[in-house]
C-alpha cells in the first residue's frame, strides 16, 4: 500500500513539473522602458524583461536602490542607452552588482546609442552649458529608424549569450523587424502635415524626433538642459512667444507640467504631453502604440 502510494505521489510530482512553464534562458534587464520592450518583441519567451525605470522617471536621475542591484547581480544582459544618459546611476549599479558579465565591454552589456547616428555633438565641452552629453544626444529611440538599428544589434547579442534559441531570436526579430519597417513610411505619411511645425520643449528629448519628420524646436523650458524652469527665463519666453508665436509646447509624462500650462496660458499656444516611451500613456503601451499616440497628439493640434 505505501509502495503505491509513493507511485501515486511521485506521479502527481511528475505531472505537476511537466505542466509548469520552463524558466526564461535570459534574465534582461533594461535601463530604459523602450528597450525593455524591444528585448521583449525579439525575445519572447525566451527571456525574463524588466526595466529599471518606467515612464514616470526622469532617468537621468535614479537612485541604485537594493532591489535594483539585485536584478543587476542576477542579470545575463543590460541595455541601456548610453552616452552618459544613465551616468548619475548606472556606473555604481554594475559595479555594486558584482557581476562581472555585464560590465561595459563584455556580452552581457549593450549600449544602444553606439549602433546610431548621433545628433548634437557638442563642439565644446563646458559644464555652465548645462547638463551636456559629450557623445551627442542620448535621446535617440523616437526616431523610429533608431529602434531598428538597435533591434539587429540585440538580436545578434541575444544570440551571442543564448545560442541554443538561435533559430527563436532570428524569428521573431524578422517579424518585428518586417512589420516596424512596414509601419515607418505609413507614421512618415500620417505626419506630413507636421513638416516644419514649431514647438517649444521641456528638455532636449525631442531632437531625433524633431530630425526624422522635419519639425523645429522654437525654445526650451529648461534655460540650460538639465536646468529646471525659472521665473525669469519663462518671463522671457512668454515674451518670444507672443512676438513669435510656436504651435505647440510639449511636455513628457514625468515632468511637472506646471511650466508648460504657465507658458500657455500666457500664450494661448497649446501644451501637449507627450508619452515619449513605452506606458508614457494608456495608448503606448508597446514601442508600435508609442509612435501612433505620439503623432496623434501632435496632429491633433493642427485640428
Amino acid at each position: 500500500m505505501r509502495k503505491l502510494f509513493g507511485i501515486v505521489v511521485l506521479a502527481a510530482l511528475g505531472s505537476t513539473l511537466l505542466a509548469q512553464p520552463a524558466q526564461a534562458a535570459l534574465k534582461v534587464l533594461a535601463c530604459e522602458p523602450e528597450w525593455g520592450a524591444l528585448a521583449q518583441e525579439l525575445a519572447g519567451d525566451k527571456a525574463s524583461v524588466s526595466s529599471a525605470t518606467t515612464a514616470l522617471q526622469d532617468v537621468h536621475h535614479l537612485e541604485a536602490r537594493p532591489s535594483l542591484i539585485a536584478r543587476a547581480r542576477n542579470a545575463d544582459l543590460v541595455v541601456c542607452t548610453g552616452s552618459d544618459l544613465e551616468v548619475g546611476w548606472l556606473p555604481m549599479l554594475l559595479r555594486q552588482s558584482g557581476n562581472a558579465q555585464i560590465q561595459p565591454g563584455r556580452p552581457g552589456y549593450l549600449e544602444a546609442s553606439q549602433f546610431v547616428p548621433r545628433l548634437d555633438i557638442p563642439k565644446m565641452l563646458d559644464r555652465s552649458f548645462g547638463d551636456i552629453h559629450p557623445a551627442g544626444n542620448p535621446h535617440i529611440h523616437l526616431d523610429p529608424r533608431n529602434i531598428a538599428r538597435v533591434a539587429e544589434a540585440l538580436r545578434d547579442r541575444l544570440i551571442l549569450l543564448d545560442p541554443a534559441n538561435t533559430e527563436a531570436y532570428k524569428t521573431r526579430s524578422s517579424a518585428f523587424l518586417a512589420r516596424w519597417r512596414e509601419a515607418i513610411p505609413h507614421w512618415e505619411a500620417k505626419a506630413a502635415p507636421l513638416r516644419g511645425l514649431t514647438m517649444v520643449v521641456y528638455h532636449k528629448n525631442m531632437t531625433y524626433l524633431n530630425a526624422w519628420l522635419g519639425l523645429r524646436e522654437a525654445g526650451s523650458l529648461e534655460p540650460k538642459p538639465g536646468i529646471p524652469p525659472t521665473a525669469a527665463h519663462l518671463a522671457d519666453l512668454v515674451a518670444r512667444m507672443q512676438a513669435e508665436p510656436a504651435k505647440v509646447i510639449v511636455y513628457v509624462a514625468y515632468n511637472n507640467p506646471q511650466a508648460a500650462k504657465f507658458l500657455s496660458g500666457r500664450t494661448r499656444i497649446p501644451a501637449v504631453m507627450l508619452p515619449y516611451t513605452v506606458g508614457g500613456s494608456e495608448a503606448a503601451k508597446d514601442l508600435f502604440g508609442l509612435f501612433d499616440d505620439t503623432l496623434a497628439r501632435l496632429l491633433a493640434v493642427l485640428k
